[in-house]
């Protein structure tokens, strides 16, 4: 049992991370429809983008994950360093130590406790647009997800814009995405991913950084001698 929740959870951070992945371009279908705010969707996004784009930033993360068939909740919490185009590593420190990392290209998770490292390629991995992966390239949301704009709690209104996200083409692994933007900063400080289970990965984003001296190897990885290597892509 804890071994498949362990597996969750990775799957769930890589595909939350990997929401960032895909959100590029294309401006069709994009709704305009405005709730509590004077901005309308497109206006939101292109402030988001302007943020975000060909960025470096760090990030402390809370995510919390919850398994409804088995009425299972789990916290786990570390930093995340993105580099923009599809740069990223996912670094947990509790409960159990975990990395996630992606040239763009290749996709390594390691976890030291279990001496395993699974591997495979990024694009195939993160192909659907899953996860929180759009962070590493904002732009891919127009078109990959349908995007409305929500009405938000009555004491949230004055500081958050409530963004909902229907996934294009549908699959079983996301039913919704929902991301919570700072109406000061246009940061994205929450993603919430559900599937058509009902299970429900969130991520809260804290202590932005935006840096220009993130190192290229925090985004690649050396497989340690003896560990056991499982190939994800098959």
């Amino acid at each position: 049992m804890k071994s498949t929740f362990k597996n969750f959870l990775c799957c769930a951070a890589v595909l939350l991370a990997v929401l960032v992945l895909a959100i590029s371009g294309g401006q069709k279908r994009l709704a305009a429809a405005t709730t509590d705010s004077d901005l309308t969707v497109n206006q939101i996004l292109d402030r988001v983008e302007t943020q975000y784009a060909n960025s470096k930033f760090s990030a402390d993360f809370i995510q919390k994950s919850t398994i409804k068939a088995m009425d299972i909740t789990d916290m786990a919490n570390g930093r995340v360093y993105i580099q923009y185009p599809g740069m990223m590593r996912w670094q947990y420190e509790k409960p159990d130590q975990q990395i996630i990392i992606t040239d763009a290209d290749k996709l390594w998770i390691y976890r030291p406790a279990d001496n395993q490292v699974m591997t495979g390629k990024a694009p195939t991995f993160f192909r659907d647009g899953k996860g929180a992966s759009f962070l590493s390239d904002i732009r891919l949301i127009r078109q990959k997800f349908d995007i409305s704009l929500e009405q938000g709690p009555a004491e949230e209104r004055d500081l958050f814009y409530h963004l909902k996200l229907i996934p294009r083409e549908k699959t079983l692994d996301i039913s919704e995405i929902r991301l919570l933007v700072s109406k000061k900063s246009f940061h994205v400080l929450q993603v919430t991913t559900l599937n058509f289970y009902g299970d429900e990965t969130r991520i809260d984003l804290l202590n932005f950084a935006f840096r220009d001296d993130l190192d290229d190897s925090l985004f690649s990885f050396e497989i340690p001698k003896g560990v056991d290597v499982i190939q994800i892509d098959e």
